[in-house]
């Protein structure tokens, strides 16, 4: 069997946030997926590996030698009610592995059966949805989002009964941790102070190892986590991305992307955009997504009160405050910031977040397809503005902001050719588009075929690349396919 180097400094350092579980074996486990480049990436000595092998080691047949596999426990708001006891409903967490660049990485598995976390749940999962995982994290990875990642997707030759009857899979993924907003939620609620410090130690030590040991760590922690969120929030607005499902159980303190279920980017730029079948008053909707980090960062830093404060923790409460407030300007500049690289300005100038919002209003006033006219706005920095003038009802429509935003570029101390590429290193062309996401998922769901999944994988890995022969890859989908467009948590 294949020995991987596994370390278990989470179930080693905190005895009480996991529960033991051994995943159920598939009948017949059949790779559809292996990501070779993470695997390298992690250290792992794979290559003599068979695809059986692997097929049974990453969905659960086979458990590697050194793993521990348990489920982790957690709690959380989900859509703005407190479940006070989730966890690991499907998914365990093998152990941990130092990649190359000597980071601490998870390596878990989603879809394997019950744990004792499960409830009602049958722990298992469907091969769409570890899919569009798959697809939807490789997109952010070549973004440069930080994100979890696929290491392995395989079928598992059994039915998950849902709507109806559809084939299994069991991913496996690579996190920076699982650490999340809910695991210290879990322990707040059951007033287990002691538990509290020692999972924040834990946080502190793997993720902001530079606050370990300081007098006020834990209110750092709190500044420390606002600031990736922020930083974070900022790329997925950018990209037009929309989580689905921002639970505080699905925040992780890494400042990583985690827990693909109903998300999807836009198209058409709207504020107001909701793909999750689930979400009905539009809580996570792309707009109100800042916000909502905001919120479970006010959540975490409640948890945090006793540590930072413990002789008094209502003493701790305005300098939290202070910092979840601060959050929204955290995140507004880290917004401009890529605003500004995005529209090719130098410098900085007052009027710039002006410029760049009103950028945005006339998108969604005109239902202008986000991703490509921050493209094309990179052929007009070159005086090529067809591709973009395209994409609005009239040229009058675009006219007065383009004037705006030509001046801000004088005077110019760069050649126009070299603003626009530039420009294009900052604004991709190809992102997981919702009806080629549901064709590659279709395809392989309903007829085993994992061409189109792996066609998109490739189109994806250089989103800021113009390739002639993937023009469908950059392409909306019509009108009467996008409207009404829903994805679902699998779940």
């Amino acid at each position: 069997m294949i020995r991987i180097p596994f370390d278990h400094s989470y179930a080693r350092d905190l005895p009480d946030a996991w529960a033991p579980v051994r995943p159920e074996t598939p009948p017949a486990p059949e790779l559809l997926y292996w990501n070779a480049e993470l695997a390298d990436e992690l250290g792992l000595e794979t290559e003599q590996a068979s695809e059986a092998e692997l097929a049974r080691l990453f969905s659960g047949a086979d458990v590697p030698e050194g793993a521990q596999p348990i489920a982790q426990a957690y709690a959380g708001h989900q859509f703005g009610g407190l479940s006070p006891s989730l966890g690991d409903g499907r998914a365990l967490l093998l152990g941990e592995v130092t990649d190359r660049n000597g980071q601490r990485r998870d390596i878990a598995l989603k879809g394997s059966g019950q744990t004792p976390f499960s409830r009602r749940g049958d722990g298992k999962a469907a091969v769409g949805p570890m899919l569009r995982e798959l697809i939807v994290g490789e997109a952010m990875q070549a973004l440069g989002i930080p994100t979890t990642r696929a290491l392995a997707v395989t079928a598992t030759g059994e039915p998950v009964y849902r709507e109806r009857p559809l084939p299994g899979a069991v991913l496996a993924r690579v996190a920076a941790s699982h650490l999340r907003v809910g695991t210290f939620q879990y322990f707040a609620i059951r007033g287990e102070t002691s538990m509290l410090e020692k999972l924040a130690d834990y946080t502190i030590v793997r993720h902001y190892p530079e606050l370990a040991g300081q007098d006020g760590r834990h209110l750092a922690l709190l500044a420390a986590v606002a600031e990736r969120q922020a930083a974070l929030i900022a790329r997925w607005m950018h990209a037009g991305f929309i989580h689905g499902v921002m639970n505080t159980d699905n925040m992780a303190l890494s400042g990583e992307t985690i827990d693909y279920g109903p998300c999807a980017f836009m198209d058409a730029h709207y504020p107001g955009t909701v793909f999750s079948s689930i979400d009905h008053q539009g809580r996570y909707s792309y707009g109100n997504q800042p916000a909502i980090a905001q919120w479970n960062l006010a959540r975490f830093a409640e948890t945090l009160l006793p540590l930072i404060s413990p002789e008094d923790p209502a003493a701790a409460v305005p300098a939290a405050t202070e910092i979840v407030e601060g959050f929204e300007e955290q995140y507004q500049r880290r917004w401009l910031e890529q605003a500004r690289r995005k529209l090719g300005l130098e410098g900085e100038r007052d009027g710039d977040q002006a410029l760049a919002d009103d950028w945005l209003v006339l998108l969604a006033a005109h239902g202008v397809d986000h991703t490509l006219a921050w493209r094309y706005l990179a052929d007009e920095a070159e005086g090529k503005g067809e591709r973009l003038a395209a994409l609005f009802p009239s040229p009058d429509a675009l006219a007065p902001w383009l004037k705006q935003w030509h001046a801000r570029h004088v005077p110019r101390t760069r050649r126009p050719p070299d603003i626009a590429a530039a420009m294009r290193r900052e604004n991709p062309l190809y992102i997981p588009r919702n009806h080629l996401v549901e064709e590659a998922l279709d395809a392989a769901s309903e007829r085993g075929d994992m061409g189109p999944t792996l066609k998109l994988l490739e189109a994806l890995r250089q989103p800021f690349a113009e390739r002639g022969d993937l023009e469908r890859y950059t392409l909306p989908a019509e009108p009467e396919l996008a409207e009404g467009y829903r994805t679902f948590c699998g779940t």
